[in-house]
């Protein structure tokens, strides 16, 4: 029976916001790449909450984008409203948020990846994973990624695979008792691929995740709402859009509230949520947890917000942030409709929770390659992750080392000290992740360096190095960086007297008057003072963009924090570079308790810092394992 095969570089396994990300990263490094979906219309669908960024989330779009990524540029093409969070605490903590037109934004995206040279979209469901055997030095990769077979029969020879089937393996959505056997949004599951991946002894988990109903515009009442609104100076996501493009008239969302009958409406009817019955059998989110586990366990709580936010421009829809449900449709349209502002209102889609297969995300390496099949890599939801935001991260950087590694390069490792894509992959490849993983930005030590406003001047050359930024692009970042240097060498070395004139400025400013002569950058560290104000009593200055002069401000005025971080990046530099050779035997080091053996054996460590987050690995541990890789490089160069 004849067949058709066809030869690839690359082939990525679903087109959500982690395929999308992995396949265009994969072509325009100039390979020949397949992306497979199980439908064209999925392609970057929003199947929960129509926004992009958030707390956290924001930083990785700016990372994803100075990279070379996509998702940036797509929600500034794509959104309806725009706010910086957490303005008022410090920069550290400032994250943008976009609400998005749904529809447009997966069809701005789809336009993208149909028009990238070098790039395949192919509709089929892909239900086997191809391998060879492999013999290795280091005893850990046994197979070699050699293609994929489609539901069809069809083959694809490649030399790397990436995976990103986000939430559709071996899906099932449930509403009450009604439980369909789908995707999200009623979308064909992919039911055969799981047991190709435990035949290759791939670990797998179940995990749920779960969105609220939607609502039609037209029967809400918002007068019983708080009206939120966007920014009045919107900031772009991506550092390639002009500013000037994403000033648009705003939609509006709103705010309101649920209340002691909601939660007595939950607690009456808690036997028929397939959570407390019994039914799901997956782990749902700690940090998105369902209506129903909101009042379950924060019983004290009297009320919870309600986000009321539009799906786009050419839709009646509106989601219902806040009050994800798995509860059945009679009891969902008695509990919304005890919300002020929902007492008439009409469901459009019902809520759901969804369960499906993902991996777990200890068999990968920091480049989220897998250590036993060389050439497959993996990203988004299936890592066992949560979020539009760090799928798309995640499949950035799993497409980028896939194509390095097709090119025969060494792949981009991102550490905790660089970017906090680098924490979400740590933090997910070095620890016990039992739940859907939620970027935080408390989960960063090093929060202070890794702002979302310097994630161009972090990042923007490792893009460029891998073939994902334009010299144009990176010749900015570079003439950019020695301006901000430049100032603020001047600041510092310019000083302002005493005089009436710098006086009476200070007084003007609230700012208390000098008693001797002080640099510009000593008034700039005042909380009253800032560079834009300092202009009048600074005449020699030269004209600078809005982003430079963010910058100078921000390093500035946190300058003694910003270096005390840096000496805390370089401990643990140090211990990251302390490098665990593959070939090492843990039950050789006797002095190493038996859980922390356990524990090295099953993640593989790369470096000694990477063993140290391993959870059931003590400080004491380390010590130990140091003395050893001490005697154990004497020993190696002996031999």
């Amino acid at each position: 029976m004849p067949e058709i095969r066809e030869k690839v570089d690359v082939c990525v396994v679903g087109a959500g916001h982690a395929g999308c990300e992995a396949a265009l990263a994969c072509a325009r490094m100039g390979l020949e790449t397949v992306v497979f979906t199980v439908s064209v219309d999925s392609i970057a669908l929003m199947p929960c909450n129509p926004n992009i960024g958030g707390s956290s989330k924001g930083h990785l779009v700016r990372e994803l984008d100075a990279l070379g990524g996509e998702m940036g540029k797509n929600i500034d093409k794509t959104f309806i409203q725009s706010k910086m969070l957490n303005i008022s605490k410090g920069p550290a903590v400032h994250s943008l948020r976009a609400q998005a037109d749904k529809a447009e934004y997966s069809r701005a995206m789809r336009k993208v990846l149909e028009n990238q040279e070098h790039l395949t979209i192919k509709q089929a469901e892909v239900v086997e994973l191809l391998a060879e055997d492999l013999e290795t030095p280091d005893g850990l990769a046994t197979k070699k990624i050699t293609g994929v077979k489609t539901y069809t029969g069809a083959i694809y020879e490649a030399k790397a695979v990436v995976l990103c089937t986000g939430t559709y393996l071996k899906a099932r959505c449930l509403c009450g008792e009604a439980i369909t056997y789908t995707g999200p949004n009623g979308l064909q599951a992919a039911n055969y691929l799981t047991d190709s991946l435990k035949s290759l002894g791939i670990e797998m988990r179940r995990f749920k995740t779960g969105t609220p109903a939607r609502m039609d515009k037209r029967s809400i009442d918002f007068s019983k709402m708080e009206e939120q609104f966007g920014d009045e100076r919107v900031v772009p996501f991506s550092f390639s859009t002009n500013p000037e493009d994403v000033q648009i008239d705003q939609v509006s969302c709103w705010l309101t509230y649920t209340n002691k009958n909601t939660h007595d409406i939950i607690r009456n009817n808690l036997d028929r949520s397939p959570i407390y019955a019994g039914i799901i059998e997956g782990t749902g989110p700690r940090y998105c947890p369902s209506i129903e586990d909101k009042v379950v366990k924060f019983s004290d709580k009297e009320r919870h917000q309600v986000f009321i936010e539009p799906e786009g421009l050419h839709t009646n829809e509106m989601y219902v942030g806040g009050m994800s449900s798995s509860l059945p449709e009679d009891v969902q349209l008695a509990m919304y409709r005890t919300v002020p502002g929902l007492e008439h209102c009409k469901i459009v889609r019902n809520a759901y929770a969804i369960e499906y297969d993902c991996i777990n995300p200890g068999q990968l390496y920091a480049t989220l390659q897998f250590k036993s099949i060389q050439g497959l890599f993996s990203g988004g939801q299936f890592n066992g992750s949560s979020g539009y935001e760090e799928a798309a991260a995640q499949g950035l950087l799993a497409g980028m080392n896939a194509g390095l590694f097709v090119q025969g390069k060494e792949q981009i490792v991102l550490d905790r000290s660089q970017a906090y894509i680098g924490v979400l992959v740590d933090d997910l490849v070095t620890k016990e992740n039992l739940e859907p993983y939620r970027m935080m930005t408390s989960r960063s030590e090093y929060r202070l360096l890794l702002r979302q406003d310097n994630a161009d001047l972090r990042l923007r050359k490792i893009g460029y190095e891998a073939g994902l930024v334009t010299k144009e692009q990176y010749d900015y970042v570079c003439e950019k960086e020695t301006l901000i240097k430049e100032e603020t060498e001047r600041l510092y070395q310019t000083k302002v007297g005493a005089n009436h004139e710098v006086q009476a400025f200070l007084e003007s400013k609230g700012s208390s008057g000098l008693k001797t002569a002080a640099s510009l950058a000593e008034l700039i560290c005042r909380p009253e003072l800032s560079y834009e104000m300092l202009a009048e009593i600074d005449p020699d200055r030269k004209p600078l963009s809005p982003d430079v002069i963010e910058q100078i401000n921000i390093n500035i005025k946190y300058d003694g924090y910003i270096k005390r971080q840096l000496k805390q990046v370089e401990q643990y530099k140090k211990m990251e570079n302390k490098k665990i050779p593959v070939s090492i035997d843990y039950d050789d080091i006797q002095s190493l308790r038996l859980e922390a053996r356990q524990k090295l054996k099953k993640f593989q460590p790369v470096s000694v810092g990477q063993a140290s987050r391993i959870s059931g690995v003590s400080p004491a541990d380390i010590s130990v394992l140091l003395v050893y890789l001490e005697h154990y490089g004497s020993k190696q160069k002996k031999e």
